[in-house]
């Protein structure tokens, strides 16, 4: 899952950054609102994590221009702003959570995976394709009632295909999910990760529609 993060604190940002990349997140971070307006344009994230006292724009004004472009992107305020009154005013302007600091790392992410799954229409806590079972909480995979070794791109990668059932996801669309900014891409990288996962779930597990992209097959 691709997350951008909107922080101008350099020590709070490097390390939500960091910690939510170890906790197998894709995280772009970017320092004011503005920059954040320009990255929403790409439109390859799956949340935003915004703080409210940013200079250039503020992150409220960042929130409701997101919503008046009828933009559903979950948005996670985390934020020094404790009283009621600024979380009330943080929810109706349209987002989905709130998150004070000081906060702990553990419960960003857990708040992070709940709104995905909001986002996704599932209860589960488990990501689920006929046999194979994804934790994205402790990062396990389970095959058949076996445990399955997955490296993290693998994961990543099959997170995203499960995240999105029937639907076809093309190699560019992959490497969004998979790689953030300054992240070195080889122009196989996705192909060779694919092959890697034939080879623990089965040749025909995750299909190749030529000229398209890849897809999970029917469980």
């Amino acid at each position: 899952m691709r997350l951008l993060l909107v922080e101008d604190d350099p020590m709070i940002g490097d390390s939500v950054q960091k910690g939510l990349r170890q906790d197998g997140f894709t995280v772009d971070w970017v320092r004011d609102g503005q920059s954040a307006e320009l990255a929403l344009g790409s439109d390859v994230y799956d949340l935003m994590v915004l703080d409210l006292g940013l200079p250039r724009k503020g992150g409220l004004e960042v929130l409701q221009n997101l919503r008046r472009q009828r933009n559903s992107l979950p948005v996670l305020i985390l934020t020094a702003r404790d009283a009621v009154a600024d979380r009330v005013t943080g929810l109706d302007k349209g987002a989905d959570d709130y998150l004070v600091k000081p906060f702990d790392l553990d419960e960003l992410a857990a708040r992070i995976r709940a709104l995905l799954r909001r986002r996704a229409g599932r209860a589960d806590p488990l990501l689920r394709h006929g046999e194979l079972a994804l934790d994205p909480a402790t990062h396990q995979a389970t095959f058949r009632g076996k445990e399955l070794a997955l490296s993290a791109r693998e994961f990543a990668l099959l997170e995203a295909l499960l995240d999105r059932p029937g639907a076809i996801l093309s190699r560019a669309q992959l490497e969004e999910r998979l790689y953030g900014w300054g992240e070195e891409v080889e122009s196989n990288a996705v192909e060779v990760h694919i092959h890697s996962l034939r080879k623990k779930l089965g040749a025909d597990f995750i299909r190749n529609v030529r000229g398209v992209g890849y897809t999970l097959r029917n469980p």
